[in-house]
């Protein structure tokens, strides 16, 4: 799609490290805020979106941006209808 835009992607693979980061935060009594940063790559969203909901979280809301290399997303979450507790029961 790059192209299309007049954008080419870069002609070699860069290998770099990204370490992936993973928090949650108390949002309210009902849902908690997600917050992951980790490698940009296509397909990140959906894949991100799709593991939240196989594992019965709900998203309410999220944000999804990128800088350079890495991504970062947000979401608005809650399981059961309830912010997340130690351990998800």
């Amino acid at each position: 799609m790059g192209v299309a835009l007049g954008v080419e992607p870069p002609k070699e693979q860069i290998d770099v490290d990204i370490v992936t980061h993973v928090n949650i935060y108390a949002d309210g009594p009902e849902r908690s805020l997600l917050v992951m940063e980790t490698a940009e790559r296509p397909g990140l969203l959906i894949d991100l979106v799709n593991t939240i909901t196989d594992i019965n979280v709900t998203i309410q809301s999220g944000e999804f941006d990128t800088e350079g290399l890495l991504a970062k997303a947000k979401f608005h979450v809650s399981y059961k209808d309830e912010a997340f507790r130690k351990p998800l029961e």
